[in-house]
């Protein structure tokens, strides 16, 4: 027989550490992306579009750039993995001793010349706002909900509240067995459509090799990550903790991109909305603002987010669509 009555239901979401493979990948793409509008003499005409393969000991960069700057893409690289937390041999991968190919490309003339000047301008248009073409097709979403104050969803939210902590942790060295990846998963009974409590938890995350005792891990993750991050009228603490599941392999010690491969682009519903809402497919990392994938992502959710703000709606999706060139 189900826990749950008929108008209640169970949904769930993840996040991910700064240090989990795909994240690293994301953020070497942005890290190459901050140094081209940092650097080019006329940001307005630079493109990025920044794809990042991570594995044991190797990086990858590839993609398709245009700017006028001179970007130290290895040394991007390295400065972005250095800070994530990946300093140490015995982990695999190292900021100072993984080998790093750049294999960008220019970006191809044929989507430059849609981009650079729209089909509307082209067509006699005074508009300011038809000068630039979008960079692609596609379908984006933006989406809000008076859940939390931050009009996100709880499960995503907390989800991601849990990650940062746990970053912040180790960072600090309050857990000194603790390594950069990991990963975070809430589970929220709504009831009538309304979140009334978390009742399951997930934690896993990478750890060294002298700490092996799961219960130490749980007991420590509880006092030190989930106690300063759950809303307390969301949880019940003797509840709960019987329903936090941690490592549940029972060890991870090999992780980051020695345990996988990290590719940019590979965690959009983590970066989104945890499954709350659709998407249209596309990634936000490395890419410029005439990617719409990601600048379209922004504005639908700022419509999004003052609609809901505005108290107009509980929830609100947005949903725009884009030629290229247009």
């Amino acid at each position: 027989m189900s826990q749950y009555a008929d108008n209640e239901y169970l949904f769930t979401s993840e996040s991910v550490s700064e240090g989990h493979p795909d994240k690293v990948a994301d953020q070497i793409s942005d890290g190459v992306l901050d140094a081209v509008l940092a650097s080019d003499s006329n940001v307005e005409k630079a493109r990025v579009a920044c794809e990042v393969l991570v594995n044991t000991g190797l990086v990858v960069v590839s993609g398709e750039i245009r700017t006028d700057a001179y970007i130290d893409v290895q040394q991007v690289a390295r400065d972005t993995i250095k800070e994530i937390g990946y300093t140490h041999g015995d982990l695999g991968f190292s900021f100072d001793s993984c080998a790093v190919l750049n294999a960008i490309d220019p970006q191809s003339a044929d989507i430059a010349q849609g981009v650079d000047d729209a089909t509307e301008h082209k067509g006699g248009s005074g508009d300011e706002f038809d000068l630039e073409g979008a960079g692609d097709q596609g379908i984006i979403f933006g989406y809000a909900t008076n859940e939390t104050p931050e009009y996100m969803p709880v499960a995503i939210q907390n989800a991601h509240r849990l990650a940062e902590r746990l970053a912040k942790v180790r960072k600090a060295g309050d857990l000194d067995y603790l390594r950069p990846d990991a990963k975070t998963q809430v589970s929220v009974r709504y009831r009538d459509g309304k979140p009334v409590s978390i009742d399951k938890l997930l934690i896993s995350t990478q750890h060294s090799e002298d700490v092996l005792d799961q219960k130490q891990i749980k007991s420590d993750l509880w006092e030190h990550v989930v106690k300063h991050v759950l809303p307390g009228d969301l949880y019940d603490e003797n509840t709960l903790i019987d329903e936090f599941l941690v490592n549940p392999t029972g060890r991870f010690v090999i992780g980051g991109p020695v345990g996988d491969t990290g590719l940019t682009g590979r965690k959009i519903i983590v970066d989104t909305y945890g499954g709350a809402a659709r998407h249209g497919g596309g990634a936000f990392s490395g890419k410029d603002s005439s990617k719409v994938d990601r600048s379209a992502a922004y504005a639908t959710r700022w419509v999004a987010k003052n609609v809901v703000a505005a108290g107009l709606a509980d929830r609100a999706e947005i949903q725009v669509s884009y030629a290229i060139g247009v």
